[in-house]
């Protein structure tokens, strides 16, 4: 129903965040970023704060309101300009459980002289995508890959922070297995991205009271 109404250029996706590597139950739109329904939730756009909004929902549960995160910057997989907004569900114990997300296609005219088309019924469908859908293991490893594009052998203690910090940021550590491969790839123990992880909150709650 919300994707006939906001036209073809902009995604609609509901998340069932208890099974990140299958999470969309439902999608309209989906060929703005190429995913259907049973895409793994790290498919999505990138630099998506929808993330860093569930990871501190799961850190703060003293409310069961839904999280709002309006109206941001987000890029499509193939590199499109998106402009994002997401609401996190919370359950009666403030455990978020689900997502539902808009991502609109900003790529430029021609983008936009499409979308007046379909608003005014003259344009045309666009043409499905075939790409095969990445499954959830090459979307890990592209995550770490881009967190150490050096790799880590020379890697020193800050540089591996700010990794930990943008695998966080596209969310990672909400999968399955995410902490551990994220040790491997940065040469430590999962203890120790635990330690990491305590670090940036430590840091992120200092600036927010400054």
């Amino acid at each position: 129903m919300l994707g006939s109404v906001v036209g073809r250029h902009t995604e609609i996706v509901l998340h069932d965040l208890s099974r990140p590597e299958s999470s969309i139950v439902a999608i309209a739109n989906g060929h703005v970023t190429g995913r259907r329904v049973g895409s793994p939730v790290l498919a999505g756009p990138r630099e998506d704060l929808g993330f860093i909004a569930v990871r501190r929902a799961m850190e703060d549960r003293s409310g069961s309101e839904p999280v709002l995160v309006e109206n941001y910057p987000t890029t499509a997989p193939d590199g499109r300009p998106l402009r994002s907004s997401t609401v996190v569900y919370r359950d009666s114990s403030g455990q978020p459980f689900a997502t539902l997300c808009t991502n609109a296609d900003l790529s430029g005219i021609a983008a936009a002289h499409a979308c007046l088309g379909e608003l005014l019924g003259l344009g045309a469908a666009p043409e499905p995508r075939h790409d095969e859908p990445q499954d959830m293991e090459q979307l890990m490893a592209q995550i770490i890959q881009q967190a150490c594009p050096g790799g880590r052998a020379l890697m020193k203690k800050a540089q591996k922070l700010e990794a930990v910090r943008q695998m966080q940021d596209r969310g990672l550590f909400i999968v399955k297995g995410g902490i551990e491969k994220a040790a491997a790839a940065l040469g430590v123990t999962r203890y120790t991205v635990y330690n990491y992880l305590d670090q940036i909150r430590a840091t992120d709650q200092a600036s927010q009271q400054e």
